[in-house]
């Protein structure tokens, strides 16, 4: 009779063990702005097709606020966790993870069920850039390589060090913004360094402070960005609120995060 209880304690234990765990289960994702079938595919590393199917889409028309089923691993919060230590413990970076849950703050909840992407991780990437030549292009929202990551990164940590982190990505989605619009060269690079009238498009390139190294977190945030990732919510400007520059706050506000302003 012992040994039968003590038998049904160790099963009960590993069931509960299991249902507050990660599974790899159906889970749903919110359609935000900005977004496309392409980059949320790529965030749970999937097709467009796929997520057609799934959804019984018949268009890659999609909108903000839809709910989109996607297949990938869900952790339920414990007490103690933190989006950073649940990012961490499954090798993931911080910005996928927010991405992945619309959540942009550093609030979450006991029993909150979470989406996790499991197919990349900030040292797999950085292995990856690493091991790749500055010429071979990867494909994130737009193509990239190891070079642009850099520029880009080396952007972000003098715009935006300092910033949160959402910041940090949303700096790096407008460059990429900019580069998808048609408005602006096509490159992570002819944007960073175009000029209009003289005048340079990023502070950083007139100051020199784009050639800093840039710090992990903005390479974190680059990485995060070009996947589709923008907490700037579509913007093509950014700003510190301080500017007294009218053709700026005279443009529609899409986001602001802390001191920076993201204007469409």
């Amino acid at each position: 009779m012992f040994k039968s209880k003590k038998l049904c304690a160790i099963l009960a234990a590993a069931v509960m063990t299991f249902s507050l765990g990660s599974s790899a289960k159906a889970a749903s994702y919110t359609v935000s702005s900005g977004d496309t079938l392409y980059s949320i595919g790529n965030l749970f590393n999937t097709s467009s097709t796929t997520l057609m199917n799934n959804n019984g889409l018949t268009s890659t028309t999609i909108y903000p606020g839809q709910v989109l089923n996607v297949s990938c691993k869900t952790y339920t919060v414990q007490s103690g966790d933190t989006l950073y230590s649940i990012a961490k413990r499954n090798g993931i970076t911080l910005g996928t993870l927010r991405k992945a849950n619309g959540i942009w703050t550093d609030y979450i909840y006991v029993g909150e069920k979470l989406n996790i992407p499991v197919y990349t991780s900030t040292s797999t990437s950085t292995s990856t850039s690493t091991s790749t030549s500055a010429s071979s292009s990867l494909q994130g929202v737009i193509p990239y390589t190891a070079s642009d990551v850099d520029l880009l990164a080396r952007l972000i940590t003098a715009e935006a060090n300092g910033e949160p982190y959402n910041a940090m990505v949303a700096v790096g989605a407008v460059v990429v913004n900019r580069v998808q619009s048609g408005q602006f060269p096509n490159s992570i690079s002819g944007v960073i360094y175009q000029t209009i009238n003289g005048y340079y498009q990023f502070t950083p390139v007139l100051n020199g402070w784009i050639n800093k190294p840039a710090t992990q977190q903005a390479i974190n945030a680059a990485y995060d960005a070009l996947r589709g990732a923008d907490p700037s919510n579509g913007a093509l400007f950014y700003f510190d609120d301080s500017t007294t520059n009218q053709w700026l706050w005279s443009k529609p506000i899409t986001a602001r995060i802390d001191k920076l302003v993201f204007v469409d």
